[in-house]
């Protein structure tokens, strides 16, 4: 049999629809029309994961507990959401829609980004993973994500590139690999409603991370190198991700990151869940004993760390799909 036709009927079964959706729709090319697509999707909050997720979602739309929408960390509802958007749900579901419209809500800042709280100016991690979340979740004209985008490219720094931790005071000059919510929010925003000064932020920020071959900046960070879902921080599956998605998988300067992907991929070919999340080691591991019941320092777990993972294997496959037609 052909291992690549092995790995997709694995992605197939019946067992996730959402994985069998995505890879209808992102692998396959069919179309939202098709009849088995639409089959598909119904059963997106009947089985698996998104099933899982909605079944944990409290009366009044958030998870975990209503004071706060943010924390803990991994668990609360900004991070639920997150989740929930990768795996084909749209805001037709009653109860995304509820989830929603209480986060933009709640958490929007007079200025346009999105925070914590909503109290201070924006934050980019959030702003931008809120941006692309809730694109895909279908609220591409919801006159707080236009907003978002726009803060997105308000808050560039000179140079091209963002940083998490650099605003407030114009003009921001730091940067770094880590902030690459702006572009994977950019990748699902439709090309038709990118301003001039969108496509000039986005050329300039997939620059900064070419130049530096997507893992390039100061000492070797290792938590890069393991590919990790849910997708909350960097790795450079992330980043080849959003990068091929953008249009530049025929650029020389993904060479190293494309070798990776290729080497970390197993002989039956499939990939295995590095971590659930990028900083998880043995140190962790130590730190959660000494800390028993420490919510914020729990990771989210979809697939265990270790074993093939459908999630990851679906995104190397679309990277590679997108790599081979360039």
């Amino acid at each position: 049999m052909n291992p690549k036709s092995s790995v997709i009927d694995w992605l197939l079964e019946e067992s996730q629809p959402s994985i069998r959706y995505l890879t209808l729709t992102e692998l396959l090319g069919r179309t939202e029309r098709d009849s088995e697509v639409k089959r598909v999707r119904e059963n997106i909050t009947k089985i698996g994961w998104a099933k899982d997720i909605l079944g944990k979602q409290l009366p009044g739309g958030s998870w975990f507990h209503e004071k706060t929408l943010f924390m803990p960390r991994f668990h609360a509802t900004f991070w639920m959401l997150l989740i929930l958007s990768d795996l084909g749900l749209t805001k037709e579901n009653p109860r995304i829609d509820r989830a929603c419209q209480l986060w933009m809500k709640r958490n929007a800042s007079k200025g346009g980004g999105f925070s914590q709280s909503g109290r201070s100016g924006g934050h980019l991690c959030i702003t931008g993973n809120t941006a692309r979340a809730m694109i895909k979740f279908g609220y591409v004209d919801h006159p707080k994500v236009k907003r978002a985008f726009e803060w997105l490219v308000k808050n560039q720094a000179e140079l091209g590139g963002w940083s998490c931790w650099n605003f407030g005071k114009a003009p921001y000059h730091g940067r770094t690999l880590d902030s690459w919510e702006p572009l994977g929010a950019f990748v699902v925003y439709p090309r038709q409603k990118w301003t001039r000064s969108m496509k000039l932020a986005c050329q300039r920020g997939a620059e900064f991370f070419l130049e530096r071959e997507l893992q390039k900046q100061g000492a070797r960070w290792e938590q890069w190198y393991r590919f990790h879902y849910p997708v909350h921080y960097y790795d450079l599956l992330v980043g080849l991700d959003f990068m091929t998605a953008l249009g530049y998988s025929g650029d020389k300067r993904l060479g190293y990151a494309v070798s990776l992907l290729k080497e970390k991929r197993r002989r039956d070919g499939r990939w295995n869940l590095d971590a659930n999340r990028p900083e998880e080691s043995a140190a962790l591991a130590v730190w959660s004993k000494k800390h028993p019941g420490s919510q914020d320092m729990t990771s989210f777990v979809l697939e265990q760390p270790g074993q093939p993972s459908k999630m990851i294997t679906l995104t190397a496959m679309k990277v590679l799909t997108r790599l081979e037609v360039r």
